[in-house]
């Protein structure tokens, strides 16, 4: 009854009180006006005694929910330093079979290591501009021929607005698309041409891909082809880690920058579709994890905290600027022929 009080109390000092609703399973208030900085003080208040508010639009008036602050556990960064290490060793060592000597290996492993690191610290302080508790990167070691299944930050705290929402979704992809492309020039440099086997993987490029392959290769022989260097190889993951990414599904990062545009019901619509989209460029696996998830683990994006606020300006700039980007990384599956 005490902490029902205190919360009362809370919500009452910052916001006119139209009604209070208290259930088993929800809590929550209608009130009558808004204001972003008096909601970011009843976020501020009520983390103090252990609980979380969301506020949306509720027919003219406003819905303000309560929840229970999760915990979080407490970061490891030497399990950090840890799979950072072992991933550079997968990495060097996909690189190594690659290429066929260690130097290859070494050169695909930073150029990998590059995009996905830049990718990941991005959000990182993202995350800290707007006050969010954020782990440093997780690498996850893999197999050939990449060597890595990335890496991924955890995020320990809510996420305050739609615009930093925004951010954090929009961070990495655009800080790994930069660091992609000097990899993607340097390592075209590196490819060659090369007569092709009769049975061949035939890897499908983006049009980030393809439009320095064109100008570096003008003219393919007949029964030739582009042998891509281990540093454009790496470019070319970088591209679809980006793709995949940017696919407005769940809580990706395109989910991120979908959920901070759209409200919860168009945003399950829209990651149906980036679910298909998947599946039409035959990435099936990871179709089918974004299925996984969005039926077992997060039917709904939350959200922010604050579901009112709305997009600054500059950021539905970013959000164009971002869609071209993941059409210039579009990338069918390969196929072998």
């Amino acid at each position: 009854m005490e902490t029902t009080d205190a919360i009362e109390n809370c919500v009452s000092n910052h916001f006119t009180v139209k009604s209070v609703y208290k259930e088993p399973k929800s809590f929550y208030f209608v009130v009558y006006d808004y204001s972003r900085e008096k909601f970011l003080q009843l976020v501020e208040d009520l983390d103090k005694i252990g609980y979380l508010p969301f506020i949306d639009e509720y027919n003219e008036n406003y819905k303000i929910s309560i929840v229970n602050k999760p915990e979080s556990a407490e970061s490891k960064v030497h399990l950090n330093i840890f799979l950072f290490l072992v991933t550079i060793v997968t990495t060097v060592s996909a690189g190594y079979m690659l290429g066929g000597n260690i130097w290859e290996g070494i050169t695909f492993s930073i150029a990998l290591l590059a995009i996905i690191g830049s990718h990941e610290t991005a959000h990182f302080f993202a995350a800290r501009k707007h006050g969010v508790k954020a782990t440093l990167p997780y690498f996850i070691p893999g197999i050939p021929p990449i060597g890595t299944f990335g890496a991924a930050i955890n995020v320990k705290s809510a996420i305050p607005d739609k615009n930093a929402l925004f951010d954090l979704g929009v961070s990495g992809p655009i800080a790994g698309f930069i660091v992609t492309i000097p990899v993607l020039v340097i390592g075209i440099l590196l490819s060659y041409l090369a007569p092709m086997s009769s049975t061949t993987m035939q890897m499908f490029p983006s049009l980030l891909l393809y439009i320095p392959m064109t100008i570096a290769f003008p003219a393919v022989p007949n029964g030739y082809g582009v042998i891509l260097s281990p540093v454009a190889f790496a470019a070319w993951v970088g591209t679809i880690i980006t793709m995949l990414n940017l696919m407005p599904v769940a809580v990706l990062d395109g989910g991120h920058i979908s959920r901070s545009m759209f409200n919860a019901k168009i945003h399950q619509y829209v990651s149906i579709a980036g679910i298909v989209v998947t599946i039409l460029l035959g990435w099936y696996a990871m179709a089918l994890l974004m299925a996984v998830f969005i039926l077992f683990m997060a039917k709904t994006h939350p959200g922010a905290l604050d579901n009112v606020s709305k997009l600054s300006r500059n950021r539905k700039i970013i959000a164009v600027l971002t869609i071209a980007i993941f059409i210039l990384c579009l990338t069918p599956a390969p196929r072998t022929f």
